[in-house]
């Protein structure tokens, strides 16, 4: 388990003071111009020994994509732009870190600006994050104010400003290429790759798109070494993050632990447990509502991390996770999250304009069991049409729920069916 003096979020629950002052008692902002003159390749060196990991859900390598920035100006300026349209149903790590803990962030984002040749850094904050904006903002004008941003910021040669940017509210926003879409005043509708945005992305710019959690750990991991943060986690797993619990713990909570802990401990520990013990568990979904489900059976030694979601077919997300007991309708819970991402699909795809509506509907008949046996494969075969066959990644969020149910749950899917046409309860759906 993670040690206090190991965390990188020491106000995490705003028990302390969030300003400046309180910031750098806490050790924040201390020696930031020198490892800016440590200069950007030993920056991107350091980040990529760290082993960091994108914590936006993804998991690209940090290091790595800070590196695919061009070494030398074309004239173009480079942009760093912060994604902070956490709009992941369930997932609300970040806005923890802006309301109590903003001044890792904005360090953070002068130290990867540096590091990337950027003048300017964007941060595209969600729309609904109205008190998160005002918190951030003051932090930002507080930094103006103490030299830290501007010119020759803090004192480290390098002139950078960093400029807040209120979203609107639309989840595909969230995607880094609608994100720039939506930055540059047009609708937030995903572009196609490549050109990546490292090649041509704001404004036609080399541009980086980094998560919050991302960019807010850096200056801890060049200040404490990556020898430090990759010593936690399994290899290719490394580090701290901010985890998630939410449903059916006994205590809800966002919290920094260790990556790589099973599921069960992070549970226990941090959650209090299942409501009505660990038998009582029905399923999770391990990282924000696009991973898919992954029933009790699979859990007794699951670990919590990358490499094992992966392996098990599903995902780790966001790193937060949606517990469920027996008292959930799962194949509910999964209508409800295809009708979450048929709202939010934004039209440009046929595949998902077209799928995400057709899946909607006939999870609105498995619901009820008005549905045909049949099409549960055809269903099956509709969310394989449209994964992978997208622009972006809402397809492949709009399929995976529903994989994963089909996957685990098709006997109780078969059994509603059943029970509707008979007017019988069968014993599994009795339980």
């Amino acid at each position: 388990m993670l040690k206090d003096q190991d965390r990188i979020f020491t106000n995490l629950y705003g028990m302390h003071d969030r300003t400046l002052k309180g910031a750098q008692a806490r050790g924040h902002w201390d020696g930031t111009a020198g490892i800016i003159q440590k200069g950007r390749d030993w920056i991107i060196q350091q980040m990529k020994d760290s082993g960091l990991r994108g914590r936006g859900g993804a998991g690209f390598p940090t290091g790595l994509k800070w590196s695919f920035m061009p070494k030398e100006s074309d004239g173009r300026p480079h942009y760093l732009v912060v994604n902070a349209d956490e709009s992941e149903p369930a997932t609300c790590k970040d806005r923890e870190i802006m309301r109590h803990d903003p001044h890792t962030l904005i360090e953070g984002c002068l130290i990867a600006s540096f590091a990337m040749g950027a003048h300017a850094a964007y941060i595209y904050i969600r729309g609904e994050y109205i008190r998160e904006k005002e918190a951030l903002q003051a932090a930002i004008d507080e930094c103006y104010d103490a030299g830290l941003l501007g010119k020759n910021a803090a004192k480290s040669g390098w002139d950078f400003d960093l400029y807040l940017h209120h979203g609107a509210g639309a989840y595909i926003c969230g995607e880094e290429t609608a994100l720039l879409e939506s930055l540059e005043g047009r609708k937030g509708m995903p572009r196609m790759k490549p050109p990546f945005p490292a090649g041509a992305g704001l404004y036609g710019c080399p541009t980086t798109v980094n998560n919050v959690e991302s960019i807010a750990v850096c200056p801890t991991i060049l200040r404490r070494g990556p020898e430090w943060f990759s010593s936690f986690g399994r290899p290719n797993n490394a580090g701290t993050k901010l985890m998630a619990l939410t449903g059916h713990v006994n205590t809800p909570c966002v919290f920094e632990e260790e990556m790589s802990l099973s599921v069960r401990e992070i549970i226990e520990k941090h959650g209090g447990g299942i409501r009505g013990g660990w038998d009582n568990l029905k399923a999770i979904i391990p990282g924000g509502a696009s991973c898919p489900v992954l029933p009790k059976d699979k859990l007794e030694d699951a670990i919590f991390d990358f490499d094992w979601m992966r392996q098990n077919q599903s995902s780790f997300g966001t790193g937060c996770m949606i517990v469920m007991d027996n008292s959930v309708d799962v194949i509910k819970a999964v209508w409800r999250l295809s009708a979450f991402f048929k709202h939010e699909s934004c039209g440009q795809c046929t595949p998902c304009r077209e799928g995400t509506g057709w899946m909607m509907r006939v999870m609105d008949r498995l619901v009820t069991g008005e549905a045909e046996v049949e099409e549960i494969d055809m269903l099956l075969d509709v969310t394989k049409q449209v994964e992978g066959h997208t622009i972006c990644a809402l397809g492949d969020a709009a399929a995976w729920p529903i994989q994963g149910l089909i996957r685990h749950f098709r006997d109780e899917i078969e059994d509603r069916i059943k029970a509707k046409r008979t007017g019988r309860v069968s014993a599994v759906a009795a339980e």
